[in-house]
């Protein structure tokens, strides 16, 4: 394939993508979140920490390589987080709504592999539903990964901080320290050990998220509104996170691309 001017699905004319082979072509939906992260991070965590993960993305794509990003959805579902002043979002019946609509969008103009780069744990579910959505209703290869592309990050936090820092914790803060840590107020950073670390030590199934879960607000976890060790976050364990994520997950969208189409069949033939 040629080289294209940009990776970025807006940088592109109507005449260009009249031109484009669009069914070889993948595009990205980032999706997001503008909600509360304690009293030491701004409510664009997640929307920075995914775009920071994109734009390093695309910096390693290959100029010919058929991946166009499409522009950021940094609102999400984050109802969780409703009684912190600051929050945005959208109910599951919008958000829903909203990301089929795209998805049909991106159908009409001949693409039919789409990947949702998802970076707010409010989000999955949804956008579970949508990518079955699109492949019964449109016959797409909808594909939902987190901003972290399934990257190692074991030698980089704690197992414990790996489970419980679910929110504003030594991973997040330490990603916004390298991207944007003129916005961050460590003063305000400390250990926010969550509810989820009492019942663990207590021996108990429960979890907040994971394969046993239950109906939860953040205050509910910690009444800060983050969970995990803020206070030992480093821009540079951020820098490496992001690289290592920016790098897996270039490589799924390779192989996103490499996907045969005519695995999406229309019905099982059965033989006597």
């Amino acid at each position: 394939m040629a080289k294209l001017k940009s990776h970025w699905w807006w940088d592109h004319t109507t005449k260009d993508f009249t031109e484009f082979d669009m069914e070889n072509f993948v595009a990205v939906l980032p999706i997001a979140a503008v909600e509360q992260h304690g009293p030491h991070l701004p409510v664009r965590v997640d929307a920075a920490i995914n775009a920071g993960t994109i734009a390093r993305c695309v910096e390693l794509m290959e100029d010919d390589l058929p991946v166009l990003v499409l522009p950021m959805m940094p609102v999400g579902k984050s109802v969780e987080h409703l009684e912190f002043p600051g929050t945005l979002t959208f109910s599951y019946e919008t958000l829903a709504k909203v990301l089929f609509e795209l998805g049909e969008s991106v159908y009409r103009a001949g693409c039919r592999k789409i990947v949702f780069v998802n970076s707010h744990g409010g989000n999955p579910h949804v956008i579970d539903i949508i990518c079955r959505e699109l492949r019964i209703k449109l016959g797409m290869f909808a594909v939902h990964t987190s901003a972290r592309a399934g990257a190692d990050m074991s030698d980089l936090f704690s197992a414990s901080e790996l489970k419980h820092g679910i929110h504003g914790g030594e991973d997040e803060t330490s990603v916004m320290l390298h991207l944007h840590g003129d916005l961050i107020d460590m003063q305000y950073a400390d250990d926010f050990v969550p509810l989820s670390v009492e019942i663990e030590e207590k021996g108990g199934l429960l979890t907040p998220e994971g394969k046993i879960g239950f109906g939860w607000q953040t205050q509910d976890i910690h009444p800060s509104g983050a969970c995990g060790n803020a206070a030992a976050a480093d821009a540079e364990r951020g820098r490496e996170r992001v690289e290592r994520s920016a790098v897996n997950l270039l490589k799924l969208l390779k192989e996103v691309l490499e996907y045969p189409l005519d695995r999406i069949t229309s019905k099982t033939m059965f033989k006597d």
